[in-house]
C-alpha cells in the first residue's frame, strides 16, 4: 500500500494505532463516578467529563443516547469520539466521558480533533 510501514495494509496498520480495552471506560460505576466527582466542560459538539484515573494511559467512554437519534447515528457519533480519542492521546492519567450533541453529527473530523483538544486544555485550566 502506499506509505505504510512495511507493507502492511490499511486495516492492518489502523489495528496497530487501534482503541485498545484497557483505554475504555466500562463499568457502570466507573461512568457514575466521573459523573459525580468529575469536571464537566461544555462544548458546541458534546459535553465531557474528566476525572484522574491514577492510571499511565487516558481511558474513554462515550454515552450516546435515544436522544441523538436512533442506532446508525448514535453508533456514527461512536465512531467519530473514538478516532478523535484514538488520534490525539492527550489525556494521559484521566478517564474522559463524552456525551455527543446532535451538532457533532456535523462537524469535520479536523473540527472535531481541534474542538476535543481545546476543551481538554481548557478542562486542565479549570481543574487545577
Amino acid at each position: 500500500m502506499f506509505g505504510l510501514p512495511h507493507g502492511r495494509t490499511v486495516r492492518q496498520a489502523s489495528v496497530m494505532a487501534g482503541f485498545d480495552r484497557s483505554e475504555r471506560v466500562r463499568r457502570r460505576a466507573e461512568y457514575q463516578q466521573i459523573y459525580d466527582r468529575g469536571l464537566k466542560v461544555h462544548s458546541r459538539s458534546f459535553t465531557l467529563f474528566r476525572f484522574a484515573n491514577g492510571l499511565e494511559t487516558g481511558r474513554l467512554g462515550i454515552a450516546a443516547t435515544r436522544k441523538l437519534g436512533g442506532a446508525v447515528v448514535r453508533n456514527r457519533a461512536k465512531r467519530l469520539v473514538r478516532e478523535v480519542f484514538r488520534r490525539n492521546k492527550l489525556a494521559a492519567g484521566f478517564d474522559i466521558v463524552i456525551v455527543p450533541r446532535r451538532e457533532l453529527l456535523d462537524t469535520s473530523l479536523v473540527a472535531l480533533e481541534s474542538e476535543f483538544r481545546h476543551i481538554l486544555e481548557r478542562s486542565a485550566r479549570r481543574g487545577r
